[in-house]
């Protein structure tokens, strides 16, 4: 039984229908609320199934777990229901990464992907309009060529008395309004190159991280999931890397966030001197930064960022602000095979898994991942 047989749901509501308690009928107190109070129960009643569904299975509210929960509770999402309805009916938990992995399967896990969607729709919105506007403007300019030919004749005919000069003349305003209209044609297909110039800065925008410069994490799950796949139909290496600045809470206690910002850019600066064809950087959120090589072994890979982070260890940076020195800045990194995990996912969870284990083991070094990392919960 799912969420979506409505005479239960209506009676006894989701706390009922998980046997936590009764709920008054939506219908009963519907009849006695006026339109707005209705609207405002109802979105009362949302609020309170989404809750309860959180607290049943233990999920952490986020914006991540609140989206599921919702897409799920509204039938948005027809096979993400049917997942979560044939997992509980399973008697298995509901977790976190069970719902990121199910979304993946049935491909809207991706905010990415939606994202693209969306945009490509537009843009074959603004193309289409772009078309309509220069095959309009062609026609009319074909159309005033036609007719400024036949003024001209018109013209020409001196004998012909006032039904050709009446003919002349309605020819001449005729004329001056289709000259108008291919004036407005003309500004069309000027507000549809300006439009399109606008969808790709805020594309660049959407998937560019402001203070570094590098490719936010939006960005970067696309950039995975298209390397992945052509890396794997290549049959080609690749590795994953999860790099995090070591004590960067101090860097802003003791110097302020503007100086710790500038402390990020010089890591990603860094990091972005690796980068290639087949290594990409990404910031992926607070001081982390996560590393893509395509075509590049695990060894190599490590070799690569080992090298850069002792570069790094070696510098001593001052605060130009304050002439204060910021004294030794580093980061630990967690690395992992791609191709060594079931799928992209585990692949990440494996890099910050390894990531962890290089802080506790002190900070300042990278740590490879092992076979056990990187494993879901069931």
């Amino acid at each position: 039984m799912t969420v979506h047989n409505q005479s239960q749901f209506r009676s006894a509501g989701l706390l009922g229908w998980l046997g936590l308690g009764q709920r008054p009928s939506a219908d009963a107190a519907d009849e006695e609320a006026s339109p707005p109070d209705r609207r405002a129960a109802g979105r009362m009643r949302q609020f309170d199934e989404i809750a309860s569904f959180l607290a049943y299975h233990q999920l952490e509210i986020s914006v991540r777990s609140l989206t599921i929960v919702f897409q799920y509770l509204s039938g948005e999402e027809p096979h993400l229901v049917r997942l979560i309805d044939g997992r509980m009916q399973q008697r298995l938990p509901l977790t976190l990464d069970w719902l990121d992995a199910a979304l993946d399967a049935v491909g809207h896990g991706s905010e990415v992907a939606q994202m693209a969607k969306l945009m490509e729709r537009l843009e074959s919105s603004i193309d289409e309009f772009g078309k309509t506007s220069r095959d309009a403007h062609r026609a009319t300019s074909d159309y005033n060529s036609a007719l400024e030919a036949h003024v001209t004749e018109l013209e020409q005919v001196t004998k012909a008395g006032d039904v050709i000069s009446d003919l002349a003349t309605i020819a001449k305003v005729m004329l001056n309004r289709t000259r108008d209209i291919e004036k407005q044609m003309l500004r069309s297909e000027a507000q549809t190159r300006a439009l399109r110039k606008r969808l790709e800065e805020a594309r660049r925008s959407a998937d560019e991280d402001h203070l570094t410069g590098l490719p936010n994490r939006r960005a970067f799950e696309a950039r995975f999931e298209e390397e992945y796949r052509a890396a794997f139909a290549a049959a080609e290496p690749m590795s994953l890397a999860f790099c995090d600045i070591d004590h960067f809470k101090k860097v802003n206690d003791l110097h302020g966030h503007e100086a710790g910002d500038r402390v990020l850019k010089l890591v990603a600066d860094s990091l972005a001197r690796l980068t290639d064809d087949n290594c990409h950087v990404a910031r992926h959120g607070g001081e982390e930064f996560v590393m893509l090589f395509r075509g590049t072994k695990l060894t190599e890979a490590f070799e690569r960022l080992e090298a850069l982070r002792e570069q790094l260890a070696d510098r001593r940076l001052v605060n130009r602000a304050t002439e204060m020195p910021f004294g030794q800045i580093t980061f630990s990194a967690g690395i992992a095979d791609v191709f060594a995990y079931p799928d992209r996912r585990s692949a990440l969870k494996a890099a910050d898994e390894a990531l962890y284990r290089a802080k506790q083991e002190g900070r300042n070094r990278i740590v490879a991942a092992s076979v056990e990392d990187g494993k879901c919960a069931a």
